[in-house]
């Protein structure tokens, strides 16, 4: 019976329209919204991947094996299985071109293929010939980027190794582009056999063969891929298919995708304060409505059902909204976004990401307006005559605390379901959690604060007007708090973040960092790099070290996966090296060191961080796969593993006698003064053509650009949440101008000019935005540290250019909602307003 009267209360209070719901819908939209884009987006990105995925691969399907041929059993396989196949290798050398100033060196990355490539997608060329033809002798192709930075076009010559290549045109386009994952130089393609006599591919050299594997029509590749593992997984090789034909791109834009919705949650949040003042507003100007239904016999349950449908029917309107404008906008915008991304597209709308949004909006609605409703129910009829809605401060009763604490559970549970990252989720609603309660501390600090600080203003009338408005009982200064504070919370967060990491990578890196990382270095050239090396006194330290590649198969008879779960040391192959004596500067943790000259069955020394994070101890039996050869060896050590100086660092290192005999190059960090560089390379690079230089600063400023672009795409998030708590501020103003109004006409009245009274405004929303940003720098260094600290586990400096941002920031946004909403009440007359209020 309740339910079909506060149904028709309902519908005759929508009658009256939106007004005083604009901020409502507004912050509801936007936070929708903002989660329905980006969503789509990703969407359609991995809806992209997934109809190009085959040419994207180069292939239906893709076998791997890395620093060695296939197999005759291997490729038997992959044959009986296929009708085409293609194989290429791939790794990093020097291009060298002789100019007039000598010769002149860039990194690049190669794929030497052969006739059948590519199988499946096209090469796209500058000038439009066939790839054959490009290819043919010892012609090359190679991309714009480094061409330009060599000063090369067609026709011209430069060499790999100790051949020469002409290069005919440039690469614009091949398949595979966007599965390479993180690449040190830009490609270069030349044919397999024009590398005969280069020296670049030695017994030891480091590179990857790839087989690309044409599939008969209706092929299973689940079937097929279990088939590989079970019959090669041993011996390293791993598969790949058109399902996951853009690889790490595929997870990256996965996981970014997540991590920006997560951000959207956070605008959600904010709005939520202003859903939850909305609200309280709305129920606040129908303190009337509510005590007569009460004086005529309605129950509690009727009236809060009565303003819970008619939220609720605007909640449904608001999501809708935001649906609207956040899977239509990436639709819109479709040429522009696919012209920035390097991976193909397919917006459309999409349902998943809508449903998503909306389980999302409808919850935080839920959540934010449960409160206000359960309490215009608690409240006596002379209660709500006698006073105003707002004064009581008496909490719900508990049945409705009980439900909101499930609705925020079942928040948590479903942003766990739809990211699939449990920590980052936690972590983010921790976050969130702990802004929202010291922002609520914050709001009561500041008006505890203003009051008393009213004395201390006495001859200041302005400064005097403005404390006691920012101290009042029921004023807008935990609004202002709430929604300001907490979006600048989340911009303050991600700009020490993404500061520290920059810092980390190009400020603080290179000083501590070698300057050349060489590679590829074979056996009888070790002595003559030392050599050069140490003749120069512009090297400060040279390390130096046999490197093998290799996959952890099994630890301890069981299959790797299974022990050590996700762990990234068994997943691909890993270096590893050999030692005879424990070498300087190694640090044991647990365990002895084998004795020199020893000769016994296989023993390692691992990692002692990941030893630990996996799980392993002294005695444990660690089989690994080397150039197809498996070796088990047991561990006896456990020694410090540092990756911060980007060093010499292996997770394995086996004794000498085990690995005497199996082909491998050696590697190397120079340590020199940025002058000496370009010598040093000249001379080794001349010395030594099939050894490959990467200069870590050239690496750095990659990885900083990478950094650079996520921090981009997280600011952008932020700004949203921004954003949104600006609604949140400009409803807050709104709200309070009826009281603005009666306050600018008993100061006129009493003499105040409206300079005067226009200075009280704005020094109260200064003074409030301030208190805000401080609050919200407070939280986002509190923010940024813990990330730093506890998931990037690297050190943490202030970065004062984003704390001195956040806070001007909060200033100014409150003082332009504040001043935007005070100028309407200076301009009525008082004896208007004082008449009305009476």
């Amino acid at each position: 019976m309740s339910l079909r009267i506060a149904s028709r209360f309902a519908r005759r209070e929508l009658r009256g329209g939106l007004r005083g719901f604009r901020v409502f819908l507004a912050c509801l939209a936007l936070g929708v919204a903002a989660i329905a884009a980006v969503g789509t987006v990703r969407s359609g990105i991995e809806a992209g991947l997934k109809r190009d995925g085959a040419a994207l691969l180069g292939g239906d399907a893709e076998v791997q094996v890395t620093y060695r041929y296939a197999s005759a059993e291997e490729r038997a396989w992959m044959e009986r299985i296929s009708d085409r196949m293609s194989e290429t290798l791939d790794f990093r050398s020097m291009v060298v071109v002789d100019g007039p100033n000598g010769a002149e060196r860039g990194l690049t990355q190669i794929r030497a293929v052969d006739g059948a490539y590519p199988l499946i997608g096209d090469v796209q060329l500058s000038p439009d010939i066939p790839l054959e033809q490009a290819l043919a002798g010892q012609g090359a192709v190679m991309e714009r980027v480094l061409a330009d930075r060599l000063g090369l076009s067609a026709g011209d010559d430069f060499r790999l190794g100790e051949r020469a290549f002409t290069l005919s045109a440039l690469l614009l386009r091949y398949p595979d582009n966007a599965s390479g994952g993180f690449g040190l130089g830009p490609r270069t393609i030349v044919r397999t056999a024009a590398l005969d006599g280069s020296g670049l591919l030695a017994e030891g050299s480091l590179y990857s063969t790839e087989y690309r594997l044409d599939l008969p029509d209706g092929a299973a590749l689940q079937p097929l891929k279990e088939e590989a593992e079970a019959l090669f997984r041993d011996n390293g090789l791993r598969w790949r298919d058109s399902r996951q034909g853009a690889g790490g791109v595929q997870r990256f834009v996965e996981r970014i995708g997540a991590f920006l919705v997560l951000v959207g949650l956070s605008g959600l949040a904010v709005g939520g304060v202003g859903i939850s003042s909305a609200v309280r507003a709305y129920l606040a100007g129908k303190t009337g409505v509510i005590a007569t239904l009460k004086t005529l016999g309605a129950t509690r349950r009727t009236i809060f059902l009565t303003y819970f449908i008619q939220i609720g029917v605007l909640t449904l309107f608001g999501v809708a909204l935001g649906l609207l404008i956040g899977g239509s906008l990436p639709v819109l915008l479709a040429p522009l976004i696919e012209a920035q991304l390097p991976i193909p597209a397919e917006f459309a709308i999409y349902p998943a990401p809508l449903i998503e949004a909306a389980v999302y909006g409808v919850l935080t609605a839920l959540i934010f307006t449960l409160w206000p409703l359960a309490k215009s129910g608690e409240i006596r009829a002379a209660t709500l005559f006698r006073d105003a809605f707002t004064g009581t401060n008496t909490l719900p009763a508990p049945g409705y605390l009980g439900m909101m604490a499930v609705l925020v559970a079942l928040l948590l549970v479903l942003a766990v379901w739809f990211s699939g990252t449990v920590f980052l989720t936690l972590w983010t609603a921790g976050g969130i959690a702990a802004a929202l309660v010291m922002l609520v501390i914050a709001a009561w600090g500041i008006r505890a604060l203003a009051r008393r600080s009213r004395r201390a203003a006495r001859g200041r009338i302005g400064l005097r007007l403005a404390l006691g408005a920012i101290g009042a009982k029921g004023g807008e200064s935990t609004s202002v708090v709430l929604s300001l504070g907490l979006g600048l919370s989340v911009l303050a967060a991600v700009g020490q973040i993404d500061g520290n990491l920059r810092n980390a990578f190009s400020s603080e890196l290179p000083e501590i960092a070698p300057s050349y990382f060489f590679v590829d270095i074979q056996p009888d050239q070790i002595d003559g790099f030392r050599t050069r090396l140490a003749d120069d006194a512009k090297v400060s330290n040279v390390e130096s070290a046999p490197m093998m590649r290799g996959v952890i198969t099994r630890i301890n008879g069981q299959p790797a996966e299974e022990v050590a779960g996700g762990h990234w040391v068994i997943r691909g192959d890993r270096g590893l090296t050999y030692a005879d004596a424990q070498p300087d500067g190694t640090t044991l943790t647990e365990g002895e060191w084998w004795p020199a000259g020893y000769t016994g069955p296989p023993q390692m020394s691992f990692a002692a961080e990941e030893a630990a994070e996996i799980g392993l101890v002294l005695g444990d039996k660690i089989t690994v796969n080397i150039l197809g050869r498996d070796i088990t060896a047991e561990i006896t050590s456990l020694r410090d593993v540092s990756w911060d100086d980007a060093g010499i660092g292996f997770v394995m290192t086996l004794d000498a006698n085990t690995l005497a005999g199996a082909p491998h190059s050696w590697i190397s960090t120079v340590y020199a003064e940025e002058e000496a560089e370009a010598a040093i390379l000249r001379d080794l690079a001349t010395a030594y053509p099939n050894i490959t230089a990467i200069r870590i600063r050239d690496a750095v400023a990659q990885v900083v650009e990478l950094v650079g672009g996520i921090a981009a795409a997280t600011r952008y998030g932020a700004v949203m949440t921004l954003v949104t708590g600006f609604l949140v501020l400009i409803g807050a103003a709104a709200a309070g101008e009826k009281a603005r109004a009666y306050e600018a006409a008993v100061l006129k009245t009493l003499g105040a000019s409206r300079a005067q009274i226009m200075g009280s405004f704005a020094l109260r929303a200064a003074l409030l935005g301030l208190g805000a940003g401080a609050i919200a720098l407070i939280a986002g260094l509190l923010g940024g540290w813990a990330v730093m600290t506890f998931v990037m586990e690297s050190d943490f400096k202030v970065i004062w250019s984003n704390a001195f941002l956040i806070i001007t920031s909060g200033v100014i946004a409150s003082l332009l909602a504040g001043l935007a909403f005070a100028l309407r009440p200076l301009s009525a007359t008082p004896s208007r307003i004082l008449r009305a209020r009476e």
